[in-house]
């Protein structure tokens, strides 16, 4: 896993949080700017994938290889999902829900690269 990639992805994610609470604060919906930056969370969060299954495949593996996995599949989900639930929320609400998803991605990407870390992956 890249370092420097989990740090772009936690500013990522850590603004598309900030956003969605300044949506919510200001009572708002969710506009284009929050959309561009869960796609763009997303698509980091593709290429940091796409990293570690070279990775893997070329036979490092952590030794919690399910586990590792699971935050694998989960992490590439949640911004996706925070948006489409967020599109949907016809409330102010949908700031918290982007917020939330930006949270989270930015918890699970730092528990990720130490899974990989604790291995020597």
């Amino acid at each position: 896993m890249s370092t420097v990639l989990v740090v772009v992805i936690t500013v990522v994610a850590l603004g598309l949080a900030l956003l969605g609470i300044a949506a919510t604060l200001a009572r708002r919906r969710i506009g284009l700017v929050h959309v561009v930056g869960a796609l763009v969370l997303e698509a980091l969060l593709v290429v940091q994938a796409v990293i570690v299954m070279v990775a893997l495949l070329g036979g490092e593996r952590p030794d919690e290889v399910a586990t590792f996995v699971s935050y694998l599949v989960a992490i590439l989900l949640v911004p996706v999902a925070g948006l489409l639930w967020a599109r949907t929320e016809p409330t102010r609400w949908a700031g918290t829900v982007i917020a939330v998803a930006g949270g989270a991605v930015a918890v699970m990407v730092w528990r990720l690269l130490k899974l990989w870390e604790a291995t020597g992956g």
